[in-house]
C-alpha cells in the first residue's frame, strides 16, 4: 500500500502541471477504487506526511513568509548562499513567476489539498471526513494567502483535466463553510492530530484576514467578521491552554509533554519519523558550532533591537542544550562559547562573534561569517541530531497566538482596553514590561516578538499594510508582490489566471 500513497502524491504534482502526456499516463490509475475502507487509516497518515516537505524546516513555507519579512535574511557570505540570487529575490521582493522555490511551495500544498481530497473517495467515516477536510483546508488556506487563488478538485476526479480553481472570495466562503462543518465532528485533541480547537483557529486566521485577503492594498475588517474572531477565542479558551512558563518549552524535542499552550502540531519521532526539522538549527549555526550548521540565515539587528532584555524571548541559556554545546536558545549575539566556557572561532581563526551588522551581500572576509544575529527557536535535540530526525513537534497553531487574534480584533472594535489587558497578560508572562497603550503598531511588533520564525510575519505585515514598507535592507516594493505568481509551469491550466504584474 506504501507505493500507492506516495502514487497518490506524485499524482497531484502532475495534476498541476497541465503536461497532457503525463495525464493521459495517470488516467485510471489514481482514485481507481482499488483501496477500500481498512486503507483510510494510511491514506490518511500520508496526508500529514504530505504536510512535513512544504511546512517543516525554514527553506519553503517557512522562506516564504520570514525571509521575505523584516524577520529573516539570507545574506550572501562571497560564494556561501548565492543560490543565483534566490535569496536576495524574497528579501528584496524582487521574484519572478519563474522562481523555483515559489513554484517547489505551490506545488507540494497542492498535493496536501489534493491527497486529503483523495481520502474522501473511499468511504471515510465521519470522523475520518472531517480530519480530511481539516488537512485540506489548512493548506488551501496557505494557498490563498501566497497566491490568492486555490485549485482544487472534487473527490474521485480524474487528474487527465485541469483542476478548478476558486477565485479569494469563493476560496473565504468555502473554507468558513467547511471548517464550520467539521468542527463538530473532529476530536477534542491530541494537539499532533486535527482537532476542534486547530479548526476554530484556523477559521479565526480566515476572517481575521478576509478583508486582507479580498483588498491586499487597503485591507478592511468587517465588525461581524472581528466578532466571530472573539467568539473562536473565547470558545478555545475553554480547551485548557496557558501560557507555558519557559517560552521556549513550546519548542523543545519533548514539546508534546512540556508545552501547556500548543494548540496544532506535527508529531516528530526522534531517529523514526520526521523531516528536516533539523534546519531550523542548522540553517542559522556556524560550521564551527555544534552541531556543525550551515551558517546562512539570520535576523535583522532592528527587529532584534524591538526586544526588551528582560523578555525571555530574547533567549539564555536552555538545559539539554547550552550545558551540551554551550550554544543558547533565542537570539546568538555576540561571542560564542562552548559547553566548557571556551572561546570558539570562526574558519580563519578569528573570534567566532555573530554581529548585529548584516549586509544582503556580505563581502569582507573577516566578517561574512559572522555577520547577522542567528536564531535558534527549536531546542536543539542532540541524541536524535545524526539522524535528521528530531524529536521537536513542528509548531502550526499556538495559544498566545490565539489571544493576539482575539486582541487584535477587540482594538480593530474600538475595544482597546480589553485588548491591552490580554496583551500585557503575554508581556507579563514573557517578562517584558506592560504597556500603556495598545495601537496597531505596537500590537503588530509585539506579534513580532511572540511569533517570530514561526512563518505568520508576511501575513502579519499585510494585514497591517506594512508588508511593502521599506526595511533594513530592502527598499519600499510594489504592490504586485503582495502575491505570490502562479508559476510558470502551472499554467497549463486554463482556470489559474496570473496574478496581476508577472
Amino acid at each position: 500500500m506504501k507505493n500507492k500513497y506516495i502514487f497518490s502524491f506524485v499524482a497531484a504534482t502532475l495534476a498541476l502541471s497541465g503536461c497532457t502526456k503525463l495525464d493521459e499516463n495517470l488516467n485510471g490509475q489514481v482514485g481507481s477504487g482499488s483501496l477500500g475502507a481498512n486503507d483510510v487509516p494510511g491514506l490518511i497518515t500520508a496526508s500529514y506526511t504530505a504536510m512535513r516537505g512544504p511546512y517543516q524546516a525554514p527553506w519553503n513555507w517557512s522562506a516564504l513568509q520570514e525571509v521575505t519579512s523584516d524577520e529573516a535574511i539570507v545574506p550572501t557570505r562571497a560564494g556561501d548562499w548565492d543560490d543565483n540570487g534566490a535569496w536576495r529575490a524574497l528579501h528584496l521582493h524582487k521574484w519572478a513567476s519563474d522562481d523555483a522555490r515559489i513554484s517547489d511551495v505551490f506545488r507540494d500544498l497542492n498535493s496536501i489539498s489534493y491527497v486529503s481530497t483523495n481520502v474522501l473517495g473511499f468511504n471515510p467515516t465521519p470522523a475520518q471526513a472531517a480530519t480530511a477536510r481539516f488537512l485540506r483546508a489548512f493548506s488551501q488556506f496557505s494557498i490563498l494567502d501566497g497566491w490568492g487563488q486555490v485549485p482544487y478538485r472534487e473527490p474521485g476526479e480524474g487528474v487527465t483535466r485541469p483542476s478548478k480553481v476558486r477565485n479569494a472570495t469563493e476560496e473565504i466562503a468555502y473554507l468558513i463553510a467547511e471548517l464550520t462543518a467539521i468542527i463538530p465532528t473532529l476530536p477534542d485533541g491530541p494537539a499532533h492530530q486535527a482537532n476542534k480547537n486547530a479548526a476554530r483557529t484556523l477559521l479565526m486566521k480566515i476572517y481575521l484576514n478576509k478583508g486582507a485577503f479580498l483588498n491586499r492594498t487597503a485591507p478592511t475588517f468587517d465588525p461581524a467578521d472581528m466578532a466571530r474572531v472573539i467568539a473562536l477565542a473565547d470558545e478555545i479558551a475553554t480547551g485548557g491552554y496557558t501560557l507555558s512558563t519557559n517560552y521556549f518549552d513550546n519548542f523543545a524535542p519533548t514539546n508534546d509533554v512540556l508545552s501547556r499552550e500548543n494548540i496544532f502540531t506535527s508529531q516528530n519521532l526522534g531517529g523514526v519519523a520526521g523531516s528536516d526539522l533539523d534546519g531550523q538549527w542548522k540553517c542559522t549555526l556556524h560550521y564551527n558550532q555544534n552541531p556543525n550548521g550551515y551558517n546562512g540565515f539570520a535576523t535583522l539587528s532592528n527587529f532584534y533591537n524591538k526586544f526588551e532584555a528582560t523578555d525571555k524571548r530574547r533567549g539564555g541559556a536552555y538545559t539539554g542544550q547550552t550545558n551540551v554545546s554551550g550554544i543558547r536558545v533565542g537570539f546568538l549575539v555576540g561571542p560564542q562559547f562552548d559547553q566548557t566556557g571556551a572561546a570558539l572561532k570562526d574558519r580563519k581563526g578569528n573570534a567566532l562573534a555573530f554581529t548585529p551588522e548584516v549586509s544582503i551581500i556580505e563581502r569582507d572576509p573577516n566578517h561574512l561569517e559572522v555577520a547577522g544575529i542567528r536564531v535558534i527557536k527549536y531546542p536543539i535535540d542532540y541524541p536524535n541530531s545524526g539522524t535528521r530526525r528530531p524529536d521537536n513537534d513542528w509548531v502550526y497553531y499556538r495559544y498566545a497566538d490565539v489571544l493576539l487574534m482575539k486582541a487584535e480584533a477587540l482594538l480593530r472594535t474600538s475595544q482597546a482596553g480589553t485588548a491591552l489587558t490580554i496583551v500585557n497578560s503575554i508581556r507579563t508572562a514573557r517578562g517584558a514590561s506592560a504597556f500603556a497603550s495598545l495601537n496597531l503598531d505596537n500590537l503588530l511588533e509585539e506579534r513580532g516578538r511572540e511569533l517570530y520564525w514561526e512563518s505568520f510575519r508576511r501575513q502579519d505585515l499585510i494585514r497591517f499594510g506594512k508588508f511593502l514598507a521599506a526595511w533594513q535592507e530592502k527598499p519600499a516594493s510594489e504592490s504586485k508582490y503582495l502575491l505570490f505568481p502562479i508559476p510558470d509551469n502551472q499554467l497549463g491550466n486554463p482556470n489559474l489566471i496570473q496574478n496581476p504584474g508577472f
